[in-house]
């Protein structure tokens, strides 16, 4: 089976209007985006995206939002991007926020083959309202549903030509979990290797969860929030 593609183009050139799509990284740090400008220029719009951010302005999933290209966002936190915020509060984009942790359980149980995950984040606030909510030894517990993604869409540092796929530092953050979790996953990766050549012991996502990898081109790796310590 084949699974390298020549560009992000090729790669998400099925992705519809109204797809459920996972993207991963973690602010900016490991963000697919190559396929985010893809997805942008190809104008997939009524998208339902699950990310932990929402990217910022003119940048990331950022650039999808000012588009209008997406109808919902499922994600942790979304505090850098002023048009996120306008689209809220103006009703033009529906929002779910879920702590941090639920996020990442639910790519996790999605990956395994879990319908749901009990989890005592939420309890007593907003988010628990509506869902069961059940006690184990004495303890409250909220039920959540592993995510049901159309595709998932990664970015690796290497990867190769068999969708096997490691990730540098910090980027590893929601890669993997996502990777496992899509009908579908696309993995953009900066360098594509011939099989052999990655160390075994080195590889965190196993091609078998890989349908899709190219290799990337010009990444900015914009850093989200710059700090300076003062000399």
């Amino acid at each position: 089976m084949n699974k390298v593609y020549q560009n992000a183009s090729a790669a998400i050139h099925d992705i519809q209007d109204g797809a459920v799509i996972m993207l991963g990284g973690f602010g900016l740090c490991g963000i697919p985006e190559n396929c985010i400008a893809a997805l942008t220029e190809k104008g997939t719009k009524q998208l339902t995206c699950i990310s932990n951010n929402a990217g910022v302005d003119g940048f990331g999933i950022g650039m999808m939002l000012e588009k209008k290209l997406v109808k919902k966002m499922i994600s942790s936190y979304v505090g850098e991007n002023a048009e996120f915020e306008r689209q809220l509060l103006s009703g033009e984009l529906e929002v779910e926020l879920i702590p941090q942790g639920t996020l990442a359980t639910r790519c996790m149980a999605a990956g395994y083959g879990m319908p749901a995950i009990f989890t005592p984040a939420g309890i007593g606030t907003e988010v628990a309202i509506g869902k069961e909510v059940r006690v184990f030894n004495g303890k409250e517990y909220l039920l959540e549903m592993a995510f049901d993604a159309d595709f998932a869409i990664v970015k690796a540092w290497k990867g190769d030509t068999d969708g096997n796929l490691v990730f540098h530092e910090t980027a590893r953050n929601f890669n993997p979990l996502m990777a496992m979790a899509g009908k579908i996953t696309i993995a953009e990766v900066e360098e594509l290797v011939a099989p052999g050549t990655l160390d075994p012991d080195l590889i965190h996502t196993p091609g078998i969860y890989v349908h899709r990898i190219f290799q990337g081109t010009q990444y900015e790796k914009r850093i989200e929030q710059r700090t300076i310590r003062k000399g």
